[in-house]
């Protein structure tokens, strides 16, 4: 008789945003005259920018041309996409990044869960907490932990926690750990991480043999010139750091696809034999078998953000969402809740107030103001108490929300 993957059964019964979806649809078919907004999951709601569409029916006609017409592309990529993110998204800010160490896939989320394929079962694996749940589950799905806690730990896990009382920063683990999941700005505090702390987590992992993991999808929304928006523009990193991106909150490609893997090819691990391998090696060998490349439409769409119409089109975009979240934060902070982040991310972190539980929030604001957030025990145990407000959704929608909630809970 066939078996299972038994590491599935110890997850949670539903990964969080489905079950939020599910909770939303009960409410909605009991009350199908609500007008719900949906301030959740981080799906952006604008649309492509122009420049994006124009090059995308481009390459549809291109398509349609025997001369034009692209088949199977290369695993990593074409070389003319890679060669524009590695000179304007890296280059430019001194990261010392070539276009053969880029990767593109079709999301961020698919490849920091797809990364662990290349790494063994045995490495003591650090998330920060509250996280970005792809993290843990993908880890419990590889095998990498034991079971959860009362608390929804999971053991085999070294949980770091971000809070307000330590300003959602996690602190350098006294243990030595192997892997580590640093995602900057956060999903979901909205907090960012200076030279400083990352130059900390840099040194730590070359002097502990580590390997960080650093998603920096949301990049793009920081406006602080002192932040850096990539990890290798810290000394070092090349040394002991994989980068992720995506083209989904700067460019809107949520429905699209696009992303982004850096692998510096002097990155290493040891092997059972203690030789040192490459990393870049394994992972082109991981995604010339197991992955076909995203299309060629998506991605001559995903070349155009780097045009001078694209970069100020996505520009626009970004500050939208912005403006947005600065006024989620101060409606929020006006009706008296405790409100963190939103200043360089697009995410909003609210303590729940009356001492109110992440989940009764949740249904609280659903039942009574007909918003849709997230609640913070959703991204780990110490999320427990708060909740997470996305900036992604239209203007008209963001202050009606905030008048419902204002209305409904200020202090």
């Amino acid at each position: 008789m066939a078996t299972i993957n038994d590491n599935y059964l110890k997850l949670k019964a539903g990964y969080l945003f489905p079950e939020i979806a599910r909770r939303v649809n009960a409410f909605a078919e009991a009350n199908p005259d609500a007008k719900i907004i949906k301030l959740g999951i981080g799906d952006v709601t604008e649309p492509l920018p122009e420049a994006c569409r124009t090059a995308m029916i481009k390459a549809v006609e291109e398509m349609g041309d025997r001369t034009t017409f692209q088949g199977y592309g290369p695993e990593q990529g074409y070389a003319w996409l890679r060669e524009k993110i590695a000179a304007q998204d890296f280059q430019a800010r001194g990261c010392e990044v070539d276009a053969s160490e880029i990767f593109i896939s079709d999301g961020s989320k698919c490849d920091t869960g797809n990364i662990l394929d290349i790494f063994g079962n045995d490495n003591i694996i650090a998330v920060t907490d509250p996280v970005y749940p792809v993290y843990v589950d993908t880890n419990v799905m590889a095998g990498n932990t034991g079971a959860a806690n009362d608390k929804g730990e999971f053991e085999g896990l070294v949980y770091l926690p971000i809070t307000a009382e330590n300003n959602f920063t996690a602190e350098i683990p006294s243990q030595k750990v192997d892997l580590i999941y640093l995602c900057f700005p956060n999903n979901p505090t909205g907090a960012v991480a200076t030279k400083e702390h990352l130059k900390a987590w840099v040194d730590y992992a070359r002097a502990n043999g580590s390997i960080i993991f650093f998603d920096a999808a949301y990049e793009a929304y920081i406006t602080d010139p002192e932040i850096p928006h990539s990890i290798y523009e810290i000394e070092g990193a090349r040394e002991c750091a994989i980068e992720f991106r995506s083209f989904s909150k700067n460019a809107g490609f949520t429905g699209t696809r696009c992303a982004l893997t850096v692998v510096p090819k002097n990155l290493t691990a040891k092997a059972a034999d203690g030789s040192d391998v490459e990393l870049w090696k394994l992972w082109n060998r991981r995604q010339s078998t197991k992955f076909n490349g995203v299309s060629y439409i998506v991605q001559r769409g995903a070349e155009a953000v780097y045009s001078e119409e694209g970069q100020a089109q996505i520009k626009e975009l970004v500050n939208f969402y912005l403006e947005n979240a600065k006024i989620i934060c101060k409606k929020l902070t006006d009706a008296g809740l405790g409100v963190f982040g939103g200043e360089n991310a697009p995410y909003v972190w609210v303590k729940t107030p009356h001492a109110l539980s992440s989940w009764d929030f949740f249904d609280k604001l659903l039942h009574t103001c007909n918003v849709v957030g997230t609640p913070g025990s959703g991204f780990g145990a110490a999320g427990e108490g708060y909740f997470r407000i996305s900036a992604f959704n239209s203007r008209e929608n963001v202050e009606e929300a905030m008048q419902r909630i204002t209305n409904r809970f200020t202090t």
